[in-house]
Parts: structure tokens; sequence; C-alpha cells
């Protein structure tokens, strides 16, 4: 799959170290990675394993302790405010927490209107620019003319999801991280989420990362999977090679922490006493 796409992101030697001496704790180790156009990618691990910190260096809201990032093939370089700026026109992200995603001050026009801006339409006629922010609302099954002048506390956290996907719809970034973009939201607004992201990449064809602890979606939507464990990346590859079958030991028991509905329960069979209180600890067991 990956002979004829272009590398889009990728970093070698990748590590981010908070503190010094004893108080010195190492969130990122040394990782490599490779990721292609078009490619939608899990990076799964417990909370703590450093997936996080991964995609905030990979964003540039944190600097790199060591090793080196490549972004279209070149060296990043985002060491000016400018450099960021042109570097965040390819790159973008949508957050676990929908509530803390946004400037409470700003109204949705304003934050639609900042993606047109940045990606160069700051001159365009102000009735291409409402349409513009229209398709987008509506790419997401919202009415943009019901969100006008609203601010985005006075949506639902599926709608503020939502309308960071229309965000995103406007930028067109290359490259889309979404950091547990589901976890906050009810299971059928989870499911339209997913729907959206999808459609975004097959209609942009954009490189989707998702930041994820949960197995089940990372099979469902990946085609490549990176497990990491205390900073490492300890087993990547297919969907299909690492989750049916998995070599690390971490990535089998992330496997096992899955509750399976279709699996028979087990009785204890051995009551030591007849007291009928341990017999029915014993068979919930």
């Amino acid at each position: 799959m990956t002979e004829n796409k272009q590398l889009c992101l990728s970093g070698k030697g990748v590590s981010k170290v908070f503190g010094q001496g004893r108080k010195k704790t190492v969130a990122v180790d040394n990782v490599d990675f490779e990721f292609y156009s078009g490619e939608l990618i899990s990076i799964v691990g417990e909370s703590g394993s450093g997936k996080t910190t991964l995609i905030k260096m990979l964003l540039g809201l944190i600097s790199v302790t060591s090793g080196e990032i490549q972004f279209m093939g070149q060296k990043r370089d985002i060491k000016s405010r400018h450099k960021k700026k042109e570097y965040w026109k390819g790159i973008q992200a949508i957050f676990q927490d929908p509530y803390s995603s946004y400037n409470i001050f700003n109204k949705i026009d304003s934050v639609l209107l900042d993606c047109i801006h940045m990606r160069g339409g700051r001159r365009l006629p102000k009735a291409q620019k409402l349409e513009m922010m229209r398709e987008a609302c509506s790419f997401v099954n919202l009415k943009f003319d019901e969100m006008t002048n609203k601010y985005p506390f006075e949506l639902s956290g599926g709608q503020m999801q939502r309308l960071m996907i229309a965000r995103i719809f406007l930028l067109k970034p290359k490259i889309l991280l979404a950091d547990e973009p589901t976890s906050m939201i009810d299971a059928c607004s989870r499911a339209t989420i997913l729907d959206f992201l999808l459609k975004l990449r097959d209609e942009v064809g954009m490189t989707i990362i998702f930041i994820t602890h949960d197995m089940g979606l990372a099979y469902y939507v990946s085609d490549t999977v990176y497990i990491m464990e205390k900073g490492k990346i300890v087993e990547r590859g297919s969907a299909d090679k690492v989750i049916l079958n998995p070599q690390a030991e971490y990535t089998v028991q992330l496997l096992n922490d899955i509750p399976k509905i279709y699996d028979p329960w087990e009785f204890s069979r051995n009551r030591r006493e007849p007291d009928w209180t341990e017999d029915f600890v014993s068979e919930i067991e």
C-alpha cells in the first residue's frame, strides 16, 4: 500500500524528556514512524503511554528533546511564528474535549471565518465566505443559519465535535491528528463523528492519525496500527497483522482487556463451604 504513496510525516529517534536528574521523565523514548498520504493510522496505548505527548510534538506544541521530524519529505522547520503558522496549514487536530477546544469569546462565525482566512480567503466576497461556511456545516449535518451568532458553549458536545470537523473541511490540511475525538460523546454521536472523519479522508485525501486506547476502533478504521507502551513503540504493522496476530506482550494484554460478549461465562464449581453467600459469589465470578 505504501509503495505508491507519498511519505507525508515521519520521525527518526524522536524523544521527549521532561525535567532533569531524579525528576527526569522520559515521556517518548526514541520512536520511529512513517505516515503516508491518504493513510489512516491509529496510535494505541493506555493513559501515560506517551501518545498524547507524541501528538503535541507532531503539532509543534511542545519541543522535541532529540530526534528529527520530517514533513512532506523535508526536515521540519517551525522555529519562527510565521513558519509554524505555515506548518499548521498542513497539519491540524481534533482534541478529546470539545468544550476546551474553542475560545469561549469567539462566535461560531468567527471560528469558521478564521479557517477561510488561514487558507488565503481573506479577500473573498462576503457572499462567497458565507456559502463556504454553509457548505462546511452541511458536510457535518449542521445548519449554518441555526449556528450563526451563537457561541460554541451553546452547542451540545456532539455539535461542537461536528463543528470541529467543519473547520477541518474548510482548512483541508494534509494531515489530521484526532486525539480521542469520540471519547466524551454518546455512542450515537460517536458513530456519526467517525463516519464524517472517514468521509473527509475519502473526499479530501488527507492522512488521519487517531490517538486512542480503543483497540476496536483501531481495528475498524485503520490501515496501520502503532502500539505504544511507556513511551516506546512496541509493535507496528497493518491492522490485521497487529490485532489478529499480535507479537508484543503488551498488545496481547490490551486485546485481553476488551470485553467479549460472545464468550460463554465460566462458573466456578469449587464450593468449599455450604454457605449460600460464598456460593453466590463463586457463581458470579
